[in-house]
């Protein structure tokens, strides 16, 4: 921030020192903040004091409160981007405080809000979903913005609710109702976990090598809310069925975490999938077993509507 000094030496060139900084003072002591402060504490405020801390209340004027004279937070003018200045009297000096902006509040809630949602694989607009932005003239698709709605409603109310399952065509926008849930729920303090399941499993089979499957198996299973998008359009092997949705689906089961999922498939649909290995044998028991923990931990929710990335 200029100094008073190098100010002094821009400014009324033609006239003598003296009165450049007489006017100068004059600016300063008539601006109205640094007027309201010195009036606030005239009883303890000297004008040797003034004097003695005129740089400090000369910087002061110069900056932004309240966000006024900055077009953005990134286009900050204050010393201490983000922070706009208060005067404070401490002992016989005048000095310069900083608190947090408006606009630094908005974007830090904003971040924190970010943290709060973890995501792997997740297109962008997903992770800003609203449901303010939802569309509601598809009446087909209100009674799953509804059990959307109601879902972040009963969590907030009772963290050991059930889940959905969400499934529909293709596009008809399960996954950002998952994004509007998530950041819902973020605006409340409550973590999630969106992963989009068929470059999970790649990731999780790419960390065999790595020695890391167990830790990355971990992190998504203990999720607070765990939020599996497109489950079914995974290359199905046993080890992907029972090995990782199994061991997941029953972590989360006995441990009562709320699990949603989104599908092209319906149950039915889904069962069929996970009941052909990839040799083609047909194990009926397996499939049913990952299907019953899924009915456990999640409703079942048609989501209708027209392909809106067509």
């Amino acid at each position: 921030m200029e100094k008073i000094t190098n100010a002094l030496s821009q400014w009324g060139k033609g006239s003598s020192f003296e009165q450049r900084y007489e006017q100068m003072k004059q600016n300063v002591l008539n601006h109205p903040d640094v007027r309201y402060f010195l009036n606030e504490h005239s009883s303890q405020i000297t004008m040797e004091m003034v004097e003695r801390n005129l740089n400090t209340l000369y910087e002061f004027s110069t900056q932004s409160k309240n966000c006024s004279g900055c077009p953005s937070l990134r286009e900050c003018k204050n010393v201490m981007g983000g922070f706009h200045p208060r005067l404070a009297l401490i002992g016989d000096h005048i000095e310069i405080l900083y608190d947090q902006c408006p606009r630094m509040k908005l974007e830090q809630d904003r971040l924190n809000r970010e943290k709060l949602v973890q995501s792997f694989s997740v297109p962008k607009e997903i992770l800003s979903a609203k449901f303010e932005s939802i569309d509601l003239n598809q009446n087909d698709r209100l009674p799953a913005i509804r059990s959307a709605k109601n879902f972040t409603q009963s969590f907030l109310e009772n963290q050991s609710c059930k889940g959905l399952y969400l499934y529909g065509k293709f596009g008809v926008g399960k996954t950002y109702l998952l994004g509007a849930i998530a950041n819902e729920l973020a605006e409340k303090g409550v973590s999630s976990y969106i992963v989009h399941v068929p470059e999970l499993i790649r990731e999780l089979k790419n960390s065999i090598g790595e020695s890391t499957l167990e830790e990355k198996l971990n992190s998504v299973k203990t999720a607070k809310i765990l939020m599996l998008d497109d489950i079914g359009a995974e290359s199905l092997t046993n080890w992907v069925r029972d090995e990782i949705f199994g061991t997941i689906l029953q972590y989360r089961m006995l441990e009562k975490l709320p699990t949603l999922f989104t599908s092209n498939f319906d149950l039915i649909q889904l069962e069929h999938h996970f009941t052909f290995n990839q040799k083609g044998d047909q194990e009926d028991v397996k499939a049913g077993r990952l299907i019953d923990r899924i009915r456990a931990l999640a409703d079942p929710i048609p989501v209708g509507g027209h392909n809106r990335r067509g």
